[in-house]
């Protein structure tokens, strides 16, 4: 009886290695850690104090009025016309409407440079925590709301009936409602970021 011709070649038990795996120095890790520490220090020590944060808030309000200074100011001497008027000082009633068309396109941003900077105005990193970029965008709609209320003064005063000014005057009683609430909105704001810090610095004083 012959034997069987091997058809695979003999099992050779495989040899362990004999280079030992290399571990990451301790240092490394002494490396690591200190790393990291010091990026927490740096990050503690650039912490802005209250009084930095409240002197950031100071300088933001500033630059809030000197972008919606313009409209604002029009639009008070807006009401102040239409007041007169409306009392019976009809003889300045085209005065009165020439104010009206000025401080209407003084509050736009193709009318108001100061303005159609503030648009872009970006919020200090101080200062993030506070909601201002949504005022600031409420700023904006106010000019605009700002806009619509000349706009319907000018409306009630030409009206050539008594029918056609009371919708005039209507429609004006909206749009002074809608511009106190984006009014009441940015107060609400500005009184909350000035509370938390500390600021004695005016928020911005808008008419409504």
């Amino acid at each position: 009886m012959t034997t069987p011709t091997q058809t695979q070649p003999p099992f050779i038990p495989l040899r362990r290695s004999g280079w030992a795996t290399r571990r990451t120095p301790v240092w490394v890790f002494a490396f690591i850690a200190v790393a990291v520490a010091g990026v927490v220090l740096v990050s503690l020590s650039h912490k802005p104090s209250q009084s930095q944060r409240a002197s950031d808030l100071a300088k933001y309000f500033g630059d809030v009025k000197g972008g919606i200074g313009s409209c604002a100011a029009g639009l008070h001497d807006s009401e102040n016309a239409y007041g007169q008027v409306i009392a019976g000082d009809t003889a300045h009633t085209a005065t009165a409407r020439a104010i009206f068309t000025f401080g209407a396109n003084n509050c736009t941003l193709a009318g108001n440079q100061a303005l159609t900077d503030f648009a872009g105005y970006q919020v200090s990193e101080v200062l993030s925590s506070y909601n201002l970029d949504t005022a600031d965008n409420d700023v904006i709609t106010w000019s605009f709301d700002s806009t619509a209320v000349q706009q319907d003064m000018t409306a009630v005063l030409g009206a050539a009936t008594p029918t056609a000014r009371s919708a005039a005057q209507a429609t004006l009683k909206t749009a002074i409602a809608k511009l106190d609430a984006q009014r009441a909105a940015l107060d609400a704001i500005w009184t909350a970021a000035q509370k938390a810090t500390g600021a004695s610095a005016a928020i911005p004083a808008l008419p409504a």
